[in-house]
């Protein structure tokens, strides 16, 4: 996995999502206008924490680059980076991480 030159803030974090699937289980082929948006994905990038509203000290996020984690299927912003395709997303917005 390479480098991005992209640092989330706060609480964001990167994904590059994995590919939508091109065959069922059973070996159909899925076109393209019929492929559902993938939700699951690779962190990338992490930022460095929220700010807690009580004292003021950086909580840091509980996820780390290179987990693979799943979310909600309309869930982070899309951006191109480099001619890749990512989504920012705050890490409430990821369901679990698959271990």
């Amino acid at each position: 996995m390479s480098k991005i030159n992209l640092t989330p803030l706060a609480d964001r974090v990167v994904v590059k999502a994995l590919e939508a699937e091109a065959k069922t289980a059973s070996g159909i082929i899925i076109p393209d206008s019929a492929k559902e948006k993938p939700q699951k994905g690779t962190i990338v990038a992490v930022g460095a924490g929220k700010v807690s509203e009580t004292d003021g000290k950086v909580i840091a996020l509980t996820v780390k680059v290179g987990d693979q984690v799943l979310y909600g299927k309309y869930s982070g912003t899309e951006v191109t980076v480099d001619g890749e395709d990512y989504l920012i997303m705050r890490e409430s917005d990821i369901f679990a991480v698959l271990n």
